[in-house]
């Protein structure tokens, strides 16, 4: 399997993402490649101090950097040599035709509208898809939530939300192995009279999907208590609430801590491992990176500030995705549904 990394992209980059690189090389396999995207200078200067030469490890030379404040659409326009654009060329059918090595996934922690935007223009959408969607697999006591979207596209229309119920079924049936997952959508209430068009529009076009096990509307508030499976909503709320409830957990956690020690520090002691593991189950690094939904092809989207362990865990993630066949059964499911005559709504 051939894994493009984009050295550049993260808060930490690029000795974050090299480290986790490094360190993700015991779980390839022998015919398995990691190919780094970025400056060769910076690459073969951090492997050289480190004495690490392994033949797994090839280097694709790019001379520019997408920053996390950049204007997305812009800056994938402007800087074709960046790290971000080679890596989804990488991805690409474009590559292959070029008569390049295509790289069967590719993973950035770097700007996430870039990293959409890149790869729209490169890899381009499988078909039957109106806009790609990132799908978060969230931990939680009952078990693990897929979210859809956690910010690939802020401003969707009914039709983009009901596709991402559709990909987001499918990536749950065959990643996390749910026979019938429960598909919510995220709601200022339960009520069906609440929610925006846009919603309600989405609620009915899955309502009227055969196969899709729709539960209706979720709050908030219960996102946690094992309401839904699947979780769909807007790039803008899903992102906000992924977010929150990262740093409520670590604020939680840290109060935890204090309070036993001040409480009791010897029992503290006694609960420390009790406590690192639950933390562990709902820390986001060891979960690495999530899908992009929709791409043709297999595109992994890391935390900005993602840590070694993080990259390592999310390189696991892209050989895991790839071998689920996961875009080959969101477009035979997408066409399903086509041949079933769901009515839609505006797809553009």
């Amino acid at each position: 399997m051939r894994l493009a990394v984009d050295v550049m992209g993260g808060d930490h980059a690029p000795d974050a993402i090299l480290k986790g690189c490094i360190e993700a090389l015991p779980l390839l396999g022998p015919g398995d490649t990691l190919v780094l995207v970025g400056p060769k200078n910076v690459i073969a200067d951090y492997l050289s101090e480190r004495g690490v030469s392994d033949a797994r490890l090839v280097v694709e030379h790019t001379t520019q950097v997408i920053e996390m404040d950049e204007s997305p659409a812009k800056a994938v326009r402007s800087k074709a040599d960046s790290s971000i654009v080679k890596m989804a060329w990488l991805g690409s059918q474009k590559a292959a035709d070029a008569g390049s090595l295509r790289a069967d996934a590719v993973l950035s922690a770097g700007n996430t509208g870039a990293c959409v935007s890149a790869a729209i223009m490169q890899m381009r959408r499988l078909p039957g898809v109106h806009r790609p969607g990132i799908a978060v697999t969230v931990p939680a006591f009952h078990g693990p939530i897929i979210l859809c979207d956690a910010g690939a596209n802020p401003e969707p229309k009914a039709s983009h939300l009901w596709q991402y119920g559709v990909m987001a079924d499918t990536y749950a049936r065959h990643a996390l192995k749910m026979k019938s997952p429960r598909v919510a959508q995220m709601n200022i209430g339960s009520e069906e009279a609440k929610g925006t068009d846009v919603i309600k529009g989405a609620r009915d076009l899955l309502r009227a999907t055969p196969g899709i096990n729709y539960i209706g509307y979720i709050e908030g508030r219960d996102f946690f208590d094992g309401a839904a499976d699947v979780v769909i909503t807007d790039g803008f709320v899903g992102n906000t609430l992924l977010k929150m409830a990262e740093g409520m957990a670590k604020s939680l956690f840290a109060a935890i801590a204090s309070e036993l020690f001040a409480t009791d520090p010897e029992l503290a002691l006694k609960l420390e491992p009790v406590v690192k593991q639950i933390y562990a189950k709902n820390d986001y690094h060891e979960y690495g990176g999530a899908p992009l939904l929709g791409v043709n092809g297999s595109m992994i989207i890391a935390h900005g500030s993602s840590e070694p362990r993080t990259i390592r865990a999310a390189i696991r993630n892209m050989r895991d995705f790839v071998a689920l066949g996961v875009n080959a059964a969101i477009v035979a499911r997408l066409a399903e549904v086509a041949a079933m005559n769901v009515p839609e709504a505006e797809p553009a």
